[in-house]
């Protein structure tokens, strides 16, 4: 009996210091722009810039996924998973080498309860209001827990020849 009390507090107080963390963001991750703010901006910046790990990690839920969709060398179409520390230990030295900034610049979401799919269209440069390098669909799931947005899971593709976005997730 004790050990299910004494369980159930340190779950309690584990969840609190979760909150305590995320509560300090420059963010409003109690609405789904602020979290999708937060999300593109911790990622982004000009070359020889570090990123903001520390609120990029606070926007993913417990065993969140980033899943890149796209063709490998053979020329086949394929999907991998990473954690979020995954990507920031593969992906995190290039962008910071050849610098990288993403913007969203159209958005659908569909929301019901606490789960909420937002399709985000991007643009990639190099340096603030550069060449775009890349353009592709963003698949967020996002779980509200009462408080705050989380990221569940990011699913993406990069637009490729005889692939555009398709107009209706395109900018207006």
């Amino acid at each position: 009996m004790y050990k299910y009390i004494l369980l159930s507090l340190c779950l309690i107080i584990s969840s609190q210091l979760s909150w305590a963390q995320s509560s300090e963001s420059k963010y409003d991750l109690s609405t789904i722009d602020g979290t999708i703010e937060a999300l593109y901006a911790s990622i982004s910046g000009e070359k020889g810039v570090e990123r903001d790990w520390e609120t990029f990690r606070t926007l993913f839920a417990d065993n969140a996924q980033l899943i890149p969709a796209g063709l490998s060398p053979e020329g086949t179409l394929r999907y991998r998973h990473m954690s979020p520390e995954d990507y920031i230990q593969n992906s995190g030295p290039w962008l910071v080498e050849n610098g990288f900034i993403e913007e969203e610049i159209h958005r659908q979401t569909d929301r019901f309860d606490p789960i909420a799919h937002v399709f985000s269209t991007y643009t990639s440069q190099n340096t603030a209001g550069g060449e775009i390098i890349a353009r592709g669909i963003n698949s967020i799931q996002l779980f509200n827990d009462g408080t705050r947005w989380w990221v569940v899971n990011i699913y993406w593709a990069g637009e490729r020849e005889g692939h555009p976005i398709p107009p209706e997730y395109d900018a207006h």
